[in-house]
């Protein structure tokens, strides 16, 4: 029994309009399956989950596939969210602070520059459910997440908002994302601290064999043999150390195996301008925090940092990339189309 013409083109229609079903094997389709806790995309260059319970923020732990190698992302994730801080200590108020707001430095975890978190609690870890959505474009598709901070230091209050958007072009190998904060607090000093691009597991070295920081050049595996702290070496601080003219950290995958040499995983800051601090040291594992804003902010107002974060076959190649979005500091999305946003100086 055959189908009348009519249905026949009627289900050819229906499969056309809804690619996002039916595979990622063309350059220009994405796949896209969505449960209660995360969000997978797939695309013909790309894999990658965004959680929606659980540890949230970013692009989840190990889901980065790059299509074209077959590697993935060795850490706990890439643009990863903590907490709102600033400069100084907590001492004078640290017996009232919730415990998730307890920011403890003089150790190896955290150096021994002053800090402070003044809101919280910290996002990846803590926040536990989050709402994204999902914006499907032409040639992309886009998340867009989003967070009100619920506790605060003494004398602050809650309620700053970050915001996470999310680009996947289609054809490429990188993300694009920003993350923006609008506060409710005047500070002389607020910052946003992220993972960026993410930490690095290893065992000695056997997960990359170089990393390359824009601001001070290329290292190599047993730089990170044992634990140091931020600020003993590889730091950079915004007025101390000389400002890149791209502000780059990669590091360059291999296989634990069999030692074959995989592709570049690199976290673009678009503005140099905008990092406050970043650091690159070892903990048990490789800690790539990087600290954005750090300038007076007043309650009402939003700063944001924008970021490519993905796969590179070469330092060359990244530096191609960056210069095309160069400058940016902001990303919008909409079902018509995305956008970079150069800062306003």
């Amino acid at each position: 029994m055959s189908c009348p013409r009519a249905l026949l083109v009627l289900l050819a229609s229906w499969f056309n309009a809804f690619p996002l079903l039916f595979g990622a094997d063309q350059p220009g389709e994405f796949r896209i399956t969505e449960d209660a806790d995360q969000i997978n995309i797939a695309s013909a260059t790309l894999e990658a989950a965004i959680r929606k319970r659980g540890y949230v923020s970013g692009v989840y732990r190990q889901t980065l596939l790059d299509k074209k190698t077959g590697f993935r992302d060795p850490g706990f994730g890439l643009d990863i969210v903590d907490w709102l801080m600033e400069p100084g200590s907590d001492e004078t108020y640290r017996n009232k602070l919730p415990d998730d707001l307890k920011y403890v430095f003089g150790n190896l975890h955290h150096g021994n520059i002053p800090k402070r978190s003044i809101e919280g609690p910290q996002i990846c870890t803590k926040a536990k459910e989050v709402s994204p959505l999902v914006v499907r474009g032409k040639d992309f598709v886009a998340v867009k997440t989003s967070f009100r901070y619920t506790l605060a230091a003494p004398g602050r209050k809650a309620g700053s908002e970050w915001g996470q958007t999310v680009v996947f072009p289609v054809g490429k190998r990188y993300f694009i994302s920003c993350d923006k904060i609008t506060s409710v607090n005047d500070s002389e000093g607020l910052f946003l601290r992220i993972d960026m691009p993410g930490h690095v597991r290893h065992k000695r070295g056997d997960t990359f064999s170089e990393i390359y920081l824009s601001y001070l050049g290329t290292l190599k595996p047993d730089e990170f043999f044992t634990d140091f702290p931020p600020d003993e070496k590889f730091l950079y601080r915004r007025g101390e150390s000389r400002a890149p003219a791209r502000f780059i950290r990669a590091y360059h995958l291999r296989d634990p195996e069999t030692g074959k040499a995989g592709p570049w995983l690199a976290g673009m800051t678009l503005d140099p301008a905008i990092v406050s601090e970043a650091w690159c040291h070892q903990r048990g594992y490789i800690c790539m925090i990087e600290e954005f804003g750090g300038r007076p902010a007043k309650a009402g107002q939003s700063f944001s940092a924008a970021f490519v974060v993905g796969y590179f076959d070469s330092i060359a190649e990244m530096e191609k990339v960056y210069d095309l979005y160069a400058g940016a500091a902001e990303l919008t999305a909409t079902d018509e189309g995305w956008n970079l946003i150069k800062t306003r100086r």
